[in-house]
């Protein structure tokens, strides 16, 4: 084949991104790969390889692009970003942590380096290395409500405590955006809640919430229609095929405690901890069709199932290898929307739902800020409601064609050795003491639950809504009504 000219090299590129922006990653794949071939030099075809790579879960992949990427341009940010955030999923916590390091170097000026490096030593339970650099990014930036509520994630506020008055001044400050006072609403119903102060709770949580479903509005009819479309398309599962991979999926709603569960079984000596993966969901959509235009499950071809089990198999096997005998987790909670497909397509895999009392899970939702649009149902109180049965309505159906385990957070968190020792049994494997000091083994923990699962297994947790009856009355009324 002829070289490519130079306008060759540019349609194509262009060409690429707008396949990627259409959805067709193997077309895009294909043109950057020629585009790479013919200019070499050039980082910019090797860092959307590797974008792509990790939209696919070829996590590996996507390490040796972007990594080949900064070689041929060391000071791009955008190309050490991506790569530090590889790092950090595949468990290079060495490497992610020197380009954390290289980044803020590159922009020694800038608080978003610094908060971003606090949030990977949060995540590694590096809690005091972490506060260091949040005070440090908080005196370039003093007024990012962001940053208040990033610290505060892993840090816990005492009456008297400076920062809160900080908080409450920028707070009430006029020239305050609402992004802003979004995060700050959020940080601070924490803070209150941590003083003890729980009437002041509610009208911060209310006016941040208010504020974030303006911005992310939110139809409830959409996930209505997804879950009924998956429920009509799956009345015949059909017959599983035989596939060797068996992964041990955990799921259940946000703040339902599926990261306490993963970390008591991945405190196993057989058993790492994959954290939430967007894979299944993705691969299943992709090659089953997304509701309303799901195929009916029983009509799936054999050989569709196999690439379903095998293109998971190869995203767990590009994040941790092969190790023989060792399973890996996955809590992706929107994994309840196809355990089905992924029993007919992965027949040895282990089904965990996580169950907690309904208002728990919507108080904690609505105290906890989410990435603007991707929990859109979290900011309204009767929406969380619908949510959470349409959750129940799903995982019903399940139970009646599955083989599933189903685990409480109340009866976890009462008494700890039955219900572990029965969480640990349905996942195949033999018990081991060690799996209730899951908070010694370490690791990063990439939740909500940063703080807690630092932690042994404690009661306080359960129940948390009544102190809250009068301001959770608009979900009850929506949970009656349903």
């Amino acid at each position: 084949m002829p070289p490519l000219s130079k306008l060759q090299i540019q349609q194509k590129f262009a060409m690429a991104q707008s396949r990627m922006k259409s959805g067709d990653l193997a077309a895009a794949r294909d043109l950057l790969t020629q585009v790479h071939k013919a200019t070499p030099a050039a980082a910019e075809p090797l860092f959307h390889l590797g974008r792509i790579a990790r939209t696919l879960g070829e996590l590996g992949q996507a390490k040796d692009h972007f990594a080949a990427a900064r070689r041929l341009k060391p000071n791009e940010p955008a190309i050490l970003t991506a790569l530090g955030e590889v790092q950090a999923l595949i468990g290079d916590t060495k490497g992610a942590a020197k380009t954390h390091d290289a980044l803020i170097a590159l922009r020694p000026g800038h608080p978003k380096p610094l908060a971003d490096k606090a949030l990977f030593l949060q995540q590694q339970g590096d809690f005091d290395a972490a506060e260091a650099l949040f005070k440090k990014a908080l005196r370039r930036a003093p007024d990012s409500g962001e940053l208040y509520r990033m610290w505060l994630g892993g840090r816990k506020i005492v009456k008297g405590d400076p920062l809160l008055r900080k908080m409450q001044d920028l707070y009430a400050h006029p020239a305050m955006s609402d992004a802003g006072r979004i995060h700050l609403g959020f940080a601070l119903a924490k803070a209150m809640e941590d003083i003890g102060a729980y009437d002041r709770v509610f009208p911060y949580l209310q006016k941040a919430n208010k504020l974030q479903r303006q911005a992310f509005p939110y139809n409830p009819a959409v996930r209505e229609g997804e879950v009924a479309g998956l429920i009509a398309a799956s009345a015949d599962i059909g017959t599983p095929i035989d596939t060797d991979f068996a992964p041990i999926i955990v799921t259940g709603l946000p703040r339902s405690g599926t990261t306490l569960v993963e970390q008591i079984l991945a405190a196993h000596d057989n058993v790492r901890a994959g954290g939430e993966s967007s894979a299944p969901l993705r691969l299943a959509f992709g090659l089953f069709g997304a509701p309303p235009k799901t195929t009916p499950l029983h009509e799936i071809p054999d050989d569709t199932l196999r690439s379903f089990a095998q293109g998971y198999d190869q995203h767990v096997l590009s994040r941790f290898g092969r190790a023989p005998g060792t399973r890996v987790t996955d809590k992706s909670i929107q994994t309840h929307l196809i355990l089905g497909h992924i029993h007919r397509a992965m027949p040895n895999a282990n089904l965990i739902v996580v169950r907690r009392d309904p208002r728990d899970i919507a108080l904690s939702i609505y105290k906890n800020y989410f990435e603007g649009g991707s929990h859109r149902y979290s900011n309204d109180l009767a929406d969380l409601a619908k949510y959470i049965k349409s959750f129940d309505r799903i995982v019903a159906f399940w139970k009646q064609r599955l083989n599933l385990h189903e685990i409480a957070y109340e009866d976890l968190i009462a008494d700890p050795e039955p219900q572990a020792r029965g969480l640990i049994g349905a996942a195949g494997l033999d018990w081991q003491a060690k799996c209730l000091d899951f908070h010694k083994q370490g690791g990063a923990v990439k939740t909500l639950s940063i703080a807690q699962v630092r932690q042994p297994i404690y009661k306080s947790s359960g129940g948390a809504w009544r102190r809250y009856e009068a301001e959770m009355q608009p979900f009850i009324h929506a949970w009656e009504a349903e």
